[in-house]
């Protein structure tokens, strides 16, 4: 038997007819009928498929509407909440058509101008912000994969006592993966501009962004005629990588350009100049930030805010044809501390632009402390400028290197003309060199009507701690000969007051013998054209003992002798270390002599001294030599019935000049503690009669 198609219903229909034999076309009947009632089924199903999807449609593009509304009036009912919180804190806020797109969730903001403070000297335009990939996070901060900014203005406006007014211009600026709070942080009510640099940097370590780019960057600034004078400094390739929270991996500039229009003694200068490669790393905007801090003005640890600062080759021009040449700066390790870093401080006691009066010496006293304060706020831990020349129309100088190191100041390879010659130098230092404490020494000289006391002179010791010199070769005046130095270097320390009472001197040289010098005539005349100077001199006080050495004090004079000298005294108190002289006189009364030892080797002074004895007496070197010893001898006995003694001494100084190259040693020690003044003034009375209060000690040897 056949079966139908028609599916389940139709083969039961047909089983039934098949049970009660039907006739075949009975049969048929039925699986048609069967047939039709399952379509029709089918149909009734496949509309309500129908009808459900386009329900489901309906219902979904209600849904995409309701939620693209909605999430254009959040973003639009947050951008207009960061505004309104601007204007309740007393600026200006205001913007041009907002847009958002749910799709690629792009939010754009036109036109906006913000004044953020109602004191303000601060303006901020943008021609418009998009921000792409934008998602809310929590209820307080915005993300977005970037965020595009155009036409960028910052303009401020009389910064400081020299009525500044500067602004900023950025065509384009790029942010990738930016995140960064919804409202913007409470604007200083003040509306300085410290303030204002201050809220901007607090906005800026608040939010993160993997990079930071802009084309060009532009500064422009006009003192109104001041000293500032005006111009602009222009950035290109402008990026920053990794802003997390106010700290910066790295901000790095391909180039900068420069224009400075000064005034300068009644002339116009200009100035113009190039920057290559300016990179910045390890930036820390929380440290600058709270250096601008009037809370933090108790803090007087340092925080660091650059970990290095190095840029490429530099050049600059002025309008006299002045060019300079720099080819690299390197700064390490730049931190503030809180405490004395007050900028606005500082620009609180400037003077004023107009210079319509000048500064008291009370007010020159006080800018000068501030600003002593405001350099002991900036620690550096190193600076290296490298080879720098500088092109004028007599000369061009040259300097290979200027170096800072922890308080030593160096300049390096110093090659300059000079109307006598060349100069080259190897290297002159500074060291310890307080840029503080000479600008507080300079405000004692800040009244020109008073003579600087005694004690502003000695001030200037606590300045530096001592300079040196080394590989000086000089032009001998209008000569052709040269004064060679290899060393000359001064140290002083241990100050008591504004004295010293520790010092170090040390001076090798060579240095022609002058013509013209009637002195030293018989030096020429002896055959010597040059003296090499070997000194080494030293003295320094103890406290604990009361006592003052001068050692080692050693003179070489080359070709000629080497003199060594030693003396020791007590009973030297601290208040013999002062400026005033009646103290000083006072207190040196109390001063003993201790020891004396005195030294000198002959390297043909004697033979020299000889032969120009010989020379003028018009005798023999045998009886020019035998006169100097009978000279000597004179008084021997004399010097002998006062101190036998010092009758050994006057043999000693016979017989090192009748032998040459022989070193003469003279050893002097008080019998008992006598002042020192007291013996001077004894020797002045009578000579001889001092001589019996001191053991004398004198030999000769080869």
């Amino acid at each position: 038997m056949a079966t139908s198609d028609c599916g389940p219903i139709n083969r039961a229909g047909g089983q039934i007819f098949e049970n009660h034999s039907f006739p075949r076309t009975a049969r048929r009947f039925a699986n048609m009928a069967g047939c039709a009632v399952q379509n029709e089924q089918l149909e009734l199903g496949m509309k309500r498929i129908l009808i459900g999807l386009i329900l489901l449609a309906v219902l979904g593009a209600a849904g995409w509407f309701s939620f693209n509304l909605y999430a254009k009036h959040r973003a639009t009912a947050e951008v207009e909440a960061a505004f309104e919180q601007i204007r309740k804190q007393g600026g200006k806020a205001s913007h041009g058509k907002i847009a958002f797109d749910a799709m690629s969730r792009t939010l754009t903001v036109e036109d906006i101008a913000i004044t953020p403070g109602s004191e303000s000297q601060a303006q901020i335009k943008i021609a418009g912000i998009k921000g792409t990939g934008v998602r809310f996070l929590e209820e307080t901060r915005v993300s977005a994969d970037n965020v595009d900014i155009a036409g960028l203005e910052l303009a401020l406006g009389e910064i400081g006592p020299a009525k500044l007014k500067g602004s900023y211009k950025i065509p384009q600026l790029t942010m990738r993966d930016y995140a960064g709070p919804l409202s913007a942080l409470k604007v200083p009510t003040g509306g300085s501009s410290i303030d204002m640099y201050r809220y901007a940097l607090e906005r800026y370590a608040s939010v993160t962004a993997s990079s930071v780019t802009a084309p060009t960057l532009t500064f422009t600034f006009d003192g109104g005629g001041g000293a500032a004078g005006s111009g602009d400094i222009s950035y290109s390739g402008l990026a920053i990588q990794n802003l997390k929270r106010g700290k910066i991996d790295a901000m790095k500039a391909d180039r900068v350009n420069f224009t400075i229009n000064v005034q300068s003694v009644g002339k116009a200068d200009k100035l113009t100049g190039e920057i290559s490669t300016v990179a910045i790393n390890d930036i820390d905007v929380t440290a600058m930030a709270a250096a601008l801090d009037p809370q933090k003005a108790g803090d007087d640890s340092y925080h660091r805010a650059y970990g290095q600062i190095s840029t490429g080759p530099y050049v600059a021009t002025s309008t006299p044809g002045i060019r300079v040449q720099v080819d690299g700066i390197a700064i390490d390790d730049i931190a503030l501390q809180p405490s004395k870093f007050r900028l606005a401080e500082v620009l609180a006691v400037l003077p004023a632009s107009d210079r319509t009066s000048l500064p008291t010496p009370a007010q020159s006293r006080e800018m000068m402390e501030k600003l002593a304060r405001f350099y002991e706020g900036i620690r550096v831990g190193r600076i290296d400028i490298g080879n720098l020349s500088m092109t004028t129309p007599q000369a061009t100088p040259k300097l290979k290197a200027i170096r800072y190191r922890q308080g030593e100041l160096a300049l390096e390879g110093l090659d300059a003309p000079t109307p006598q010659g060349q100069i080259k130098m190897e290297r002159f230092a500074l060291k310890s060199f307080s840029v503080a404490n000479l600008l507080r020494r300079a405000a004692g000289f800040s009244d020109p009507g008073q003579r600087p006391s005694p004690d502003q002179m000695l001030g200037l010791f606590r300045v530096l701690d001592g300079a040196e010199i080394k590989g000086v070769v000089a032009p001998f005046k209008n000569t052709d000969k040269l004064v060679t130095i290899d060393t000359l270097s001064v140290d002083w320390g241990q100050l008591v007051g504004s004295i010293p009472t520790k010092a170090h001197v040390v001076a090798k040289m060579v240095t022609p013998i002058d013509p013209s010098d009637p002195k030293q005539l018989p030096l020429i005349a002896g055959g010597i054209d040059k003296l090499a100077i070997d000194l080494d001199l030293g003295a320094g006080w103890t406290e604990s003992s009361n006592s003052f050495v001068l050692a080692p004090a050693t003179l070489d004079i080359g070709g000629i002798a080497t003199a060594k000298l030693r003396i020791a005294l007590g009973n030297v108190p601290r208040e013999v270390f002062s400026s005033d002289p009646a103290q000083l006189l006072g207190q040196a009364a109390r001063i003993e002599a201790v020891a004396l030892e005195f030294s000198v080797r002959d390297n043909g002074f004697v033979d020299f001294a000889v032969t120009q004895n010989a020379r003028g007496r018009n005798v023999s070197r045998d009886a020019a030599r035998q006169t100097l010893v009978d000279s000597v001898r004179a008084d021997r006995a004399d010097v002998a019935a006062a101190n036998p003694e010092a009758g050994t001494a006057v043999d000693a100084i016979a017989s090192f000049i009748e032998t040459p190259g022989q070193t003469l040693v003279i050893k002097v020690t008080p019998r008992a503690n006598v002042p020192l003044m007291q013996l001077m003034q004894l020797f002045n009375a009578d000579p001889e009669g001092t001589l019996a209060q001191f053991k004398i000690e004198a030999s000769t040897g080869l």
